[in-house]
Parts: structure tokens; sequence; C-alpha cells
């Protein structure tokens, strides 16, 4: 028996978030027996790269269990060697096929990266400062404004910078790793990019790569 198709996997995790918004979770899969049958293996369904924002607790929001989800998060879901590394290692050895990139609505990693680009905009610590730098890109395509110019913070849609930041993660995903791309193209894996509402509890697709949705939607 071979890995479920990611169009199957896909929709299990949107009845699992739907149940979520409807305030009537299962909690499967998290009981004594389950923690002891998977102790000496893992087999998830899909690897989930997501941020680390403590509303957004992947197994939690799609309702699933134990050993069900790969779970690879930092703030603002920012691609890195370690972020590709994790999910290279979840497609080539744990054989996923489905990667969910998922980002969510006020985000504060988007926010600072905004922020960021302001005239009178305080230099943040280093790290932090390396690490919002993929984002700061979609702030300006959002605004119009060029990369060296400063930008008028007060206007900016932050739901749409980081839905712009989603798509860039997805495509920097694929032009990064041959191995990846390569699964997409023989149709073993597919990838999500979703936004999570935080007040409403859902997740929105945005944009999809590979057969992610039954054909005859």
């Amino acid at each position: 028996m071979g890995m479920p198709r990611p169009s199957r996997v896909w929709d299990a995790m949107l009845r699992g978030n739907e149940r979520f918004v409807s305030g009537d979770p299962e909690h499967p899969r998290q009981d004594v027996e389950r923690r002891e049958n998977i102790a000496g293996g893992q087999a998830p369904l899909a690897a989930i790269f997501g941020c680390s924002d403590s509303r957004l607790a992947a197994e939690i929001i799609f309702d699933l269990g134990l050993g069900d989800a790969f779970v690879v998060r930092n703030a603002g879901q920012v691609m890195s060697d370690s972020v590709l590394g994790s999910l290279e290692y979840a497609v080539a050895v744990l054989h996923v096929p489905l990667i969910l990139v998922l980002g969510h609505d006020e985000c504060g990693a988007v926010r600072a990266a905004i922020d960021s680009q302001a005239d009178d905009a305080v230099p943040l610590p280093p790290h932090i400062s390396r690490l919002i730098q993929p984002i700061v890109p979609a702030v300006h395509r959002v605004t119009r404004t060029p990369l060296d110019q400063a930008v008028d913070t007060s206007t900016v849609d932050a739901g749409e910078v980081g839905r712009e930041h989603l798509r860039d993660t997805v495509a920097e995903l694929l032009e990064s790793s041959e191995l990846i791309s390569a699964a997409v193209a023989e149709g073993s894996l597919a990838i999500v990019g979703a936004n999570y509402r935080l007040q409403e509890g859902r997740v929105v697709p945005d944009i999809v790569v590979g057969q992610a949705v039954p054909a005859s939607e």
C-alpha cells in the first residue's frame, strides 16, 4: 500500500480544519496506544512549514494527532538552509505527499519587515534583521516602491504583504530544491501555500503547485 495521494491528504486536512473551526474537533490519534505504536518510526501525512506564532499550532488547527505532521517553524515562515534540509528530509526519507507552507494574518515578522522600511525606522537587532530580509521585497512590491527607497508604512496592507511573501516562499522552495521540484513534476508531491485567519480559525489556500486537489474539481 503506497502513500496517499496529495489530494487525499489535503482534503483530510481541510476536513480537520473545518472541525476545528466549528468547535467540534475529534482530537484523533492522541492516546497512549498511538504514542506506543509510533515510537519505533514515523510516517507523517504531510510536512507543514509555518510561522512560529504561538497562535498557529499546526496539529490543533487541522485536528491532527501524534505522528500525522512533520512540522517546521520559524518566525515569518522564512526559507533557510535548515528549513530546506528539513523539508527535503520529509520528502526523500519520510515520503510525505504534501508540503503546506502556512502563513497567517497579523504576523509579527511581516509587520517588522514593513516597519523596517520606514524612513525613520529604528535598526533591528542583527539576527532579527537578517530573518526578515526575505520579506522586504514583498513590502516594496505591494507598495510599488523601489528597494532603495523608504516606504510610507502607514498605508501598507500587511495582509497583502503576507500573501506576497507566502508566494515568494513557495517559489523559493521550488527554485532552491531540485529534489522537491522533481517530486512535484513527477506527481508524488504537491505544495500548498495557505493563510490562517486567526479570528476565524480557518485555513484559506492561496497557491497550489501540483496535484493537491482532486481531478474532478
